[in-house]
Formats: structure tokens, C-alpha cells, sequence
């Protein structure tokens, strides 16, 4: 009978030691919504990219939010996650994405981590997503997140963006989430040959700028005026 008991214990022991599951899975109703913003707000501004619809519509963009803005979660604007920092709109995450064209074998470098939800669509589609976020505490929360999801193929370091992570380098391709006056060389020179960065640049007008790295050399196109929050560390010494 004790040993019954003992094993019984342990059993319950061992299920309330597992990782609880994210609380998105509460409300069905987010499904929904989902579908919809990606029907109104992806598909119908142009962006049909199979592998993104698909990572757009799988991805809980909720989980990603703080709780008590979580019923704005699939509204078409940029949303607080605290820090001084937000959310990019759902067409911008797609958008940028898109203007990658990566694929399958790929390895991304993201600078601005912020909450963790552009990662994590980057990691529907590539093999390795290595992000980085200056402020401690949101690269702790989105290190959290991400893991209690299983996106295991993101790897999220604390650091100053504008130096990029030389020794993962290079990188099939960059995005940037945060704006720089002008682009940084050390992003440029971890970008391989034949691959492509996008990043907002700019200080009070802002353009969403394509970077090409040609064996001729950089090949740059401004494809969008936005409004994204300043890049912090140290571009602002070098200004």
C-alpha cells in the first residue's frame, strides 16, 4: 500500500513539474481572430508568400502581448510591450519578412528582439534565428516565451544590436526593428555575399531600406516610409 501511495505521489509530482502551456490555448476565439487578420490585413495589402500566411496564421500572436492588452492583439497597429518598446503591426512583421526572401536553409540575424513575435515567424521558415535586445529585461521575457512555445530554433542574446553577433557570422540575411540614423558597418559586414538586410532608417523620417550584398557590391531601395522606435547603445556615441 505505501508503495502505491509513493508511486502515486510521484506521478502527481511529476505532472505538476512539467511546463505549463500557454494560456492562449484558453481562448479558441484567438483562432478566429487570427484568421481574419491575416486575411484582411496580409493577404489583401499583397503579401502571399505561402510560408508566411502559414507562419502568420500558426504563430499566437496574443502570447506575445502583455495579458491586459491581449484583446488587441490581432488589431492592425503597433501595440506597448513595455520598456518604451512595442509590437510592430501584423503587415509590417509580414511585410519585412517577405522583402527577405528567405527560405528553409537560411539563418537570420534579428536585431531588436522586443517581444519575441517577429523571431518566432522568422523561425517558421528558416533553419536558426539568433536575435538580439539591448534591454535586459525584455530579452529575459522573450527568451521565456519563446521557449514555453518550443521555438527552439531561435537563440536570443542580450546585447547591443548595432555590433551585431560577428561570431555566428555571416548571416543569409538581417532584419532590424529598430532605426538607425544610417546603417551600421558592422551589420553590413556580417551580411553574406548574395544575401539581404531590411531596416528602417532614419531619425524623425524613417524608410524601410532593402540592402542587396552583390559580389559588385551594396545594392540599396527605400520600399516604405514607417515610424519605428530609435536604435539605442551605441549608434547614439557615433552620432
Amino acid at each position: 500500500m505505501k508503495t502505491f501511495i509513493f508511486s502515486l505521489l510521484a506521478v502527481c509530482l511529476l505532472i505538476s513539474c512539467e511546463s505549463p502551456k500557454p494560456d492562449t490555448q484558453s481562448k479558441p476565439e484567438w483562432h478566429a481572430m487570427r484568421t481574419k487578420m491575416v486575411q484582411q490585413q496580409i493577404i489583401a495589402r499583397g503579401v502571399r508568400a505561402p510560408e508566411i500566411i502559414a507562419a502568420m496564421e500558426t504563430v499566437p500572436r496574443e502570447y506575445f502581448i502583455p495579458k491586459d492588452a491581449r484583446d488587441a492583439a490581432y488589431t492592425d497597429k503597433a501595440l506597448p510591450i513595455g520598456e518604451g518598446q512595442t509590437i510592430s503591426q501584423p503587415y509590417i512583421v509580414a511585410f519585412m519578412t517577405q522583402q527577405l526572401h528567405i527560405g528553409p536553409g537560411d539563418r537570420v540575424l534579428e536585431i531588436g528582439t522586443g517581444s519575441g513575435y517577429q523571431s518566432a515567424i522568422l523561425s517558421r521558415i528558416v533553419d536558426s534565428v539568433y536575435s538580439m535586445e539591448i534591454l535586459p529585461t525584455l530579452a529575459r521575457r522573450a527568451k521565456t516565451t519563446v521557449q514555453s512555445l518550443h521555438y527552439d530554433n531561435i537563440i536570443i542574446k542580450q546585447g547591443d544590436g548595432y555590433l551585431g553577433w560577428p561570431e555566428k557570422a555571416p548571416f543569409d540575411a538581417i532584419i532590424v526593428t529598430a532605426a538607425p540614423p544610417s546603417i551600421p558597418p558592422p551589420l553590413l559586414d556580417q551580411l553574406k555575399t548574395g544575401g539581404r538586410m531590411i531596416l528602417p532608417v532614419g531619425k524623425y523620417v524613417q524608410e524601410l531600406v532593402v540592402v542587396n550584398k552583390t559580389t559588385h557590391g551594396i545594392n540599396m531601395d527605400n520600399v516604405l516610409p514607417v515610424r519605428f522606435v530609435p536604435m539605442t547603445g551605441k549608434i547614439q556615441e557615433d552620432k
